[in-house]
């Protein structure tokens, strides 16, 4: 099915479940949004009720089936697209009646839409048969948002058979979810985040539908998650070498997001969106090259030109003009907003009790955290019933999660095959080898507290739609909610229907709330400044040398960031006077702040 872009923003994947069936929601409205396929379990929980609703037939995929978990993404994702078929086939048989989905449809569209001004020249007409005629061509113009999916790259365990023995590479989870993705009816994009995975990269040439056919079509699509402009162009030549061509990067904020917080060296946002802006078209021109010579290599049909390759850019992003901005300044394609969407039931998954957490919450209970399994520091929400669960484990004496759905495990410090680090067994070990060292009190709470910190994930982030629909669960108790919002939902307060965060996104009303916010770059800046002071107090008596240069090209970045944000507050046109004169005053006290930070000197390492 052909997907549109008439909209100039998208839902990011949040989570697992907060997404997981976000397109039936939203996609027949013209808007693309991402599932994560991370998780097989909770996808076919989500078919079976999904079947139950729609009234399609329904024969459960289970651990005993042949490549059980390819087949469950499979016939999910087939499911998803049948069931928007049908809601798009529905909603262009509607009358344009004020209360009909079709109506919402071209309403929801920004202003700029050139289709939203043949919507206006419809209901302005006087003339009934222009009228019927201009419905007609808006009919034919109705085509739903993309129906995406997202695969961490680096989740990619080994899976093994009853016998213990490890299965072939194709049926690591992430080959399995990218084969369960490919075999699907979607004609949408995979979006691989989380770094380069040489294996996964490789076992995408299976699948002819990556590559372009005669007309130059590709069927299924790939988007980069991108920190910087030199991570897309080495991925992208990768790709292209293999004749895979990336159809979109898509630049995500490495602290001022949502989830995982993968931190650059100090290089923010707006310095790596020019960046792109100024080598764009030398980078589509490079891949294209390469590109059509592996097609060739490999006798597949070639490019004629130079396919497209949109660039968007996410996290963070809390207003109209800053949306517009992006737009406009950075000649990006669209913008992310993922987080507000937390507080929209009619696009995401949330019980009740978790969104009226979200809705009434306040700066402070939003925080980098150290609780992920992975390592990386994770965006945490500390009123979520997983960190309550979390300590009532501790409290009585029996830390760690009982790890049933083990998409996590990567650790063998004791065991042969990979355990999750947020895993009961793996807590007791470590613990109890902890205790064999004989630390003092201090530093053994300490490092007791660096093992309980970690949190199982992978139940945590499936169980907002496993509450909200009451999804039947092997486990006796409710469930705990992980939530992972980024810092910027602290500005939003309330639940907020779709139609009221889209006009927020196109500048038809504003639902931000009294809390005081500075410009999203401002923000970011800020949260990076945050994260070097704290990677200098880890190190204040023990740094490296590598850990030296990696500190002083951190706090280079960011000063020669500041002077990059100090020329471009001129560009801002659409803020006022009194909001660039502030932003040029946080970018001074901020540049202050670092040049009284004790950087290492490299010369004495």
């Amino acid at each position: 099915m052909t997907t549109n872009h008439l909209h100039t923003f998208h839902i990011p994947v949040m989570g697992i479940g907060f997404t997981i069936d976000t397109p039936i929601k939203v996609a027949r409205f013209g808007i693309s949004s991402v599932i994560s396929i991370v998780d097989d379990e909770i996808i076919e929980q989500m078919r079976e009720y999904h079947s139950n609703q729609y009234h399609e037939n329904y024969t459960p995929i289970d651990h005993h089936t042949e490549d059980y978990r390819a087949k469950r993404i499979t016939n999910y994702l087939n499911l998803v697209d049948k069931i928007v078929r049908q809601q798009i086939d529905a909603l262009r048989m509607q009358a344009f009646e004020t209360d009909n989905e079709i109506v919402k449809y071209f309403e929801l569209l920004p202003q700029t839409s050139v289709v939203k001004n043949l919507y206006h020249e419809m209901m302005m007409s006087k003339d009934e048969n222009q009228k019927k005629i201009l419905q007609n061509e808006l009919r034919k113009l109705i085509i739903p948002g993309s129906i995406d999916v997202n695969i961490m790259a680096k989740l990619d365990k080994i899976n093994y058979d009853k016998q213990n023995n490890a299965l072939p590479k194709e049926f690591s989870d992430a080959s399995a979810a990218l084969r369960g993705f490919a075999n699907s009816t979607l004609e949408a994009s995979v979006i691989f985040s989380a770094g380069y995975n040489p294996t996964l990269y490789n076992y995408i040439e299976n699948f002819s539908d990556f590559f372009p056919d005669k007309n130059g079509i590709i069927k299924k699509k790939i988007i980069l998650k991108v920190s910087d402009y030199r991570s897309a162009l080495i991925q992208g030549k990768i790709l292209a070498k293999k004749g895979l061509w990336v159809s979109e990067f898509r630049i995500e904020s490495g602290l001022n997001c949502g989830g995982h917080a993968f931190a650059t060296e100090g290089m923010l946002l707006g310095p790596i969106l020019e960046e792109f802006k100024i080598n764009r078209d030398k980078l589509k021109q490079e891949l294209f090259t390469i590109c059509n010579s592996s097609l060739k290599e490999k006798q597949r049909p070639l490019f004629l030109s130079p396919p497209t390759t949109r660039v968007t850019v996410q996290g963070g992003i809390g207003t109209s003009n800053e949306h517009n901005f992006l737009l406009e300044h950075y000649q990006t394609d669209a913008t992310g907003w993922g987080s507000p969407f937390l507080l929209v039931p009619e696009a995401t998954n949330l019980d009740e009790t978790t969104l009226n957490q979200l809705a009434t919450a306040e700066t402070t209970d939003y925080y980098l955290s150290d609780i992920s399994p992975l390592g990386v520091p994770f965006n945490y929400f500390s009123k979520s019933s997983s960190e309550q669960q979390r300590l009532e484990r501790i409290e009585k004496g029996r830390p760690g999660s009982p790890c049933t759905k083990k998409c996590l495990c990567s650790n063998t410090e004791f065991t042969q095959n990979a355990i999750c680090t947020a895993s009961r067994k793996y807590q007791h070990l470590k613990i109890k080898a902890l205790k064999a060292l004989n630390l003092t009190k201090e530093k053994f709470q300490t490092e007791y507290s660096k093992i309980t910190t970690k949190d199982c994930l992978c139940e945590g982030l499936c169980a907002s739609a496993e509450i909200k629909y009451n999804i039947q669960s092997s486990k006796k108790n409710r469930p705990a909610i992980t939530v992972c919002p980024g810092p910027n939902l602290a500005y939003f307060s309330g639940i907020f229907s779709l139609k009221q965060m889209i006009d927020h996104i196109y500048g038809r009303m504003n639902i931000l709330n009294s809390v005081k916010r500075s410009n999203m770059f401002i923000n970011e800046l800020g949260m990076y400044v945050s994260y070097l002071q704290n990677e200098l107090n880890k190190y204040i008596d023990n740094v490296g040398v590598s850990k030296a240069k990696y500190l002083n090209n951190f706090h280079k970045n960011l000063l020669e960031g500041i002077n990059y944000y100090k020329h471009l507050t001129s560009q801002m046109k659409m803020e006022t006077e009194k909001y660039v004169r502030e932003m040029q005053e946080e970018l001074s006290s901020l540049e202050f702040l670092l040049h009284q930070l004790r950087i290492p000197k490299l010369e004495n390492k």
